[in-house]
């Protein structure tokens, strides 16, 4: 690699007829990772992997290379952002079969409680007279952000629910889950996913729309199973708090709070 270019994530043909294992990837971590995989990317399953433990060809049958914004081991896994519209998000899984080494590649999948009586005030957040949020367009029922100066463009954000920017420069997001949702999605390891990408910004968070008591109630998991996912989440992303606010409405207003303080903080001029 030239020095100064961006780093590469390759995918390329087997030059070995024989495997069973029929693609080559390279990740740009520790000098080169170089594995055999089942399928070029995965989609609805995950993709099975194995250290390859010859170098990377000289002259290979590419079948793609993308730019890379984030690759960086945590644990057993290693985390992979790509800089493209679509396919972005992925995650290579390291474990131990039977006493053998065995790496599964995985993307993540996606989609969305309690009414305390509180009164949400209506101060505005950060003495802001308006506030631009970017809502993604995959967002299903989006905060309206009722009584608040906010405007709500749809726009395809490259991490998160919720976002604001500084120029074209996204500077904070909130990712929004409600109990349901986050539990299945630390259970498959997709939030795990979403939080590699949150954790390149500034400033990130996951809001739930649910009470932390509640993890310890959730059907056909076992009792505090997913607390201890939640755990190991906040320790391998420790940039990304996970905020339990109780109830949407809740969730909301934490939501306006925190994007329009990261709008005074870490725009221009802050």
């Amino acid at each position: 690699m030239v020095e100064g270019s961006p780093a590469l994530f390759s995918v390329a043909r087997n030059p070995d007829a024989a495997s069973s294992l029929p693609f080559l990837l390279r990740l740009p971590i520790e000098g080169g990772v170089v594995l055999k995989a089942k399928q070029p990317w995965p989609t609805s399953t995950r993709v099975y992997c194995h250290r390859e433990e010859k170098p990377w060809p000289l002259d290979p049958e590419l079948v793609e290379e993308v730019p890379v914004r984030h690759c960086a081991r945590r644990g057993s896994a290693i985390d992979l952002v790509l800089d493209r519209p679509t396919r972005v998000r992925s995650q290579f899984v390291f474990t131990e079969i039977r006493g053998r080494v065995a790496i599964f590649w995985q993307t993540a999948k996606a989609a969305r409680s309690a009414r305390p009586g509180v009164r949400v005030p209506a101060r505005r957040a950060a003495g802001l007279s308006s506030l631009r949020i970017e809502v993604d367009t995959r967002e299903r029922y989006p905060y309206r952000f009722a009584g608040r100066p906010v405007e709500r463009p749809r726009v395809a954000l490259p991490a998160g629910d919720y976002a604001v920017r500084d120029g074209d420069r996204v500077v904070a997001a909130v990712e929004r889950k409600t109990l349901e949702n986050f539990a299945t999605s630390a259970v498959d390891g997709s939030i795990g996913l979403q939080m590699t990408e949150l954790a390149t910004l500034e400033a990130a968070a996951v809001v739930i729309e649910g009470r932390y008591s509640d993890l310890f109630k959730l059907a056909h998991v076992e009792a505090g199973f997913v607390p201890e996912l939640v755990a190991r989440l906040q320790v391998r992303h420790p940039g990304v708090p996970i905020v339990f606010a109780e109830s949407r409405k809740l969730a909301e207003e934490w939501t306006y709070r925190f994007l329009a303080r990261a709008s005074v903080e870490l725009g221009r001029g802050a």
